[in-house]
């Protein structure tokens, strides 16, 4: 197994980008007995980039996503957390990350989480606006 960071994963969703070659080429090399690692953190990173920097629509986005948790050719950490995200998500309009740091922050006992985020708050289950 391989830990790939944000950026190479990135590379291999964004045809425009420098470097995509490489990116399928290493990805090309993937497979159930040799898969790529995929932090939690990278799942939150590249939905973000893919968004803001890239303004890929949220279909894009879960789909991307999608496609990781359904290949054995990834591992992704916290799976259960991120297919919580992904089903809210799809449903919600809300950014996935957001959706990450509410969830995480239930499932180590938090209450709630505090944002200064106004949509976060109105809308991910969890969060609660900082006055």
């Amino acid at each position: 197994m391989i830990g790939v960071d944000t950026n190479i994963l990135v590379r291999l969703f964004v045809p425009v980008e420098p470097q995509r070659e490489a990116s399928i080429a290493f990805f090309a090399k993937r497979s159930s007995a040799d898969p790529a690692y995929v932090s939690l953190l990278v799942v939150a990173e590249f939905a973000w980039v893919l968004r803001r920097r890239y303004k890929y629509d949220f279909g894009q986005i879960a789909q991307g996503i999608g496609w990781m948790l359904d290949s054995d050719d990834f591992v992704l950490e916290n799976r259960d957390l991120i297919e919580w995200a992904l089903a809210n998500f799809t449903r919600a309009r809300i950014d996935f990350s957001d959706l990450l740091i509410a969830r995480a922050g239930e499932l180590a006992g938090a209450s709630r989480t505090v944002t200064f985020d106004v949509a976060a708050a109105k809308y991910v289950p969890g969060m609660e606006l900082l006055k």
